[in-house]
């Protein structure tokens, strides 16, 4: 049995609101998983906006308070002084899933989850759409627009920033009257803007894969309640709640209140979406696990919608709660991640 000093990976140098998610998201896997056996010690690497670093036993506000700040060079130091054996990373912002996850492997510290390579790919929705339609996976219709062009893609439409995450800046137009104010929202979220052709609901899924064994194993898919005239896409305000004055996420989101449950096995569409999203997993060179959401058009087609790498391994996480629709309980799914992680150092 592994008996491994850990290190999870907090926080976020781009802003309060990606740190307060990292923040909440950790709390949760911190709370369910310190009963995993192979996790035999843990410290926290908190870490803030102004760029510091704070080693912690506790995601406490006093604890981490009292804690010493460093700079990356005597961060670095102290992580290789500690002797880490594996890192769970828990941060979401763009910095965090690329900058950060590197540093780890020029350490050759292993840790959970896809690689900075693969993040950075699939944090730009346009070119995570060009990988997955190469590979044969179905893709709405769509377009690039930068400041200055004029979309050609007729309503209706959905417009996103290309590499904003957690519906951040989305917009359902149905009419071209609407893409001015619709592009200007979106553009405080990226430099770019990808305008997609709607898929009338159907409905909208997302499927987790798992690599146990080196093998890719397609779990239950999660379902999220859609209407076409109140709810026709998922927003940012049905995914997050609010912050408070420090950051931190008061409340549940609305999608955590009876929005979503897992889709029976033997409904028609799930082994499609199975198949569809290890073709992803394939196609954009994942490891560990990957999530992909896809929506079903009225005739029963899934179409990809976008790649979303993260998992918190709390017990209210999507993987978690697919995982354990498969019968994996969340210490077997920590046990196979952390088998799979170090396995591939």
């Amino acid at each position: 049995m592994l008996s491994l000093r850990v290190l999870h990976l907090v926080g976020s140098t781009y802003n309060d609101f990606y740190c307060g998610l990292s923040y909440r998201y950790a709390e949760g896997c911190l709370e369910n998983t310190v009963n995993v056996s192979s996790i035999k010690r843990f410290q926290i690497a908190y870490i803030t906006p102004d760029s510091y670093w704070r080693f912690v036993s506790s995601l406490k506000q006093e604890v981490i308070d009292a804690a010493k700040p460093m700079c990356l060079v005597d961060a670095m130091q102290y992580i290789k002084k500690e002797g880490f054996d594996l890192v769970i990373p828990h941060m979401y912002c763009i910095p965090g899933v690329t900058y950060y996850r590197a540093l780890f492997d020029l350490l050759r510290i292993p840790y959970i989850g896809n690689t900075s390579d693969v993040m950075a790919l699939t944090a730009h929705k346009g070119r995570t759409k060009a990988v997955v339609a190469a590979a044969g996976v179905k893709v709405p219709a769509g377009e690039l627009i930068r400041r200055g062009d004029v979309p050609t893609v007729q309503p209706p439409v959905v417009v996103k920033p290309v590499s904003a995450d957690n519906s951040l800046g989305i917009s359902l137009i149905r009419n071209m009257k609407d893409y001015s104010v619709a592009l200007e929202n979106a553009f405080q979220h990226a430099d770019e803007v990808l305008v997609e052709k709607f898929i009338e609901p159907g409905r909208e899924v997302r499927c987790s894969i798992i690599v146990k064994d080196g093998q890719l194993v397609a779990l239950p898919l999660e379902e999220y309640l859609l209407d076409i005239n109140d709810r026709p896409i998922r927003d940012f305000a049905v995914k997050f709640p609010e912050l408070d004055d420090n950051g931190k996420f008061i409340g549940y989101p609305e999608d955590d209140v009876g929005k979503h449950w897992i889709t029976n096995i033997n409904d028609p569409i799930t082994q499609g979406v199975q198949e569809m999203a290890k073709i992803c997993h394939r196609a954009l060179g994942c490891r560990h696990y990957s999530l992909f959401e896809f929506r079903i058009d009225p005739n029963g087609e899934p179409w990809f919608l976008e790649a979303g790498l993260f998992c918190s391994f709390g017990d209210g996480g999507g993987l978690s709660l697919m995982s354990k629709a498969a019968g994996i309980s969340l210490e077997d799914l920590i046990q196979t991640m952390i088998k799979e992680a170090m396995n591939t150092v």
